[in-house]
């Protein structure tokens, strides 16, 4: 393992303790630390909170898409167990925030928001996706 992966793991680490200090119990990292977690952890959940129309046009490979209204609805049946780490974006970031908070409120444990897609530099597959 390299430094650089201890240097990071120890970064969300202490953000996690920060954030929970600050009463905010989700953590928000960047998009870098978020492609770093998601290779060293396949079983992450990946969660799109935008529109069905958005996710077909542009999403990260393998997300879930479960749009924020049905998070507001309380449906969480596609994210049934609370202690999985799920990793959570939208467009910007603001309906990120808005289901990390949410899911927190409903007893979810690892949570970490990372923002949007508009400055995502990661892999992306979709109808207005770019080919490689």
């Amino acid at each position: 393992m390299t430094k650089k992966f201890f240097c990071v793991v120890a970064m969300i680490f202490f953000s996690a303790i920060f954030l929970t200090a600050c009463g905010k119990n989700y953590t928000h990292i960047n998009h870098d630390e978020a492609i770093q977690m998601m290779k060293n952890n396949p079983d992450a959940i990946i969660l799109d909170v935008r529109t069905q129309e958005e996710y077909d046009k542009k999403h990260i490979p393998n997300a879930i898409l479960l749009p924020i209204e049905k998070i507001r609805e309380g449906d969480f049946s596609k994210i049934p167990d609370k202690n999985k780490t799920i990793l959570i974006y939208c467009w910007t970031g603001r309906r990120a925030e808005d289901s990390a908070k949410i899911l927190v409120e409903n007893g979810y444990k690892n949570i970490y928001e990372f923002g949007g897609l508009v400055d995502w530099t990661g892999e992306v597959e979709g109808t207005e996706a770019e080919p490689n």
